[in-house]
């Protein structure tokens, strides 16, 4: 009787495994982009502002800002040194140092991420640095080196190129974060990667 209670748990976990469903794809959004040839001088910040409006984001935007919308909010990131401002709205947080990528060109990205728990991207690289924001949720990088999670109200310094990573939403609600990415303009924006 022992033999066939294990023999059934055996089978019962069998099928369970071959019935369980694919996890979900994290849904990833590009919100705002510009391309530039330099970065600014010294360490790398991204400094995070709320905006009274689209328009007024828009407009303080400078050199290295972007501009966007997102959870009902308007958003201003601005890439620079610690501790900047540029008075137009809320100050919510600030993310660095970043690790400042070589290149020719840049591209500089804002991209949001949303998913349910559970939901994952593939393994993955990009071609530069890449910083968080999470709104809601919980966000978790798998990479090399471990896992980082984030969780909401808590900016997150990435690491640079070309590091091979998984982002996941791992919270008990649905994640709802801000990506700020500072890349090589002349080389894919995502690439396959695998784990060593």
């Amino acid at each position: 009787m022992k033999k066939f209670l294990i023999a059934a748990l055996a089978a019962a976990a069998s099928l369970a495994t071959t019935l369980a469903p694919a996890q979900e794809p994290l849904a990833i959004k590009p919100l705002a982009e510009r391309k530039v040839t330099q970065l600014p001088a010294g360490e790398l910040f991204w400094r995070i502002e709320s905006a009274p409006s689209l328009s007024a984001a828009q407009s303080a935007a400078g050199p290295w800002g972007l501009a966007a919308e997102s959870a009902g909010k308007a958003w201003l990131f601005t890439l620079g040194a610690r501790g900047g401002s540029t008075g137009t709205g809320e100050k919510v947080g600030e993310v660095g140092p970043i690790p400042r990528p070589e290149a020719a060109e840049y591209l500089l990205r804002i991209n949001e991420a949303r998913g349910r728990p559970g939901s994952v991207t593939s393994v993955h690289t990009h071609p530069g640095s890449e910083a968080f924001f999470v709104l809601a949720g919980e966000q978790s990088i798998r990479s090399p080196h471990g896992t980082m999670r984030v969780v909401a109200g808590q900016p997150a310094a990435g690491h640079g190129a070309d590091m091979p990573m998984q982002v996941s939403s791992t919270g008990a609600s649905d994640l709802h974060a801000l990506v700020m990415f500072v890349v090589d303009a002349n080389r894919p924006f995502s690439s396959p990667a695998k784990f060593p």
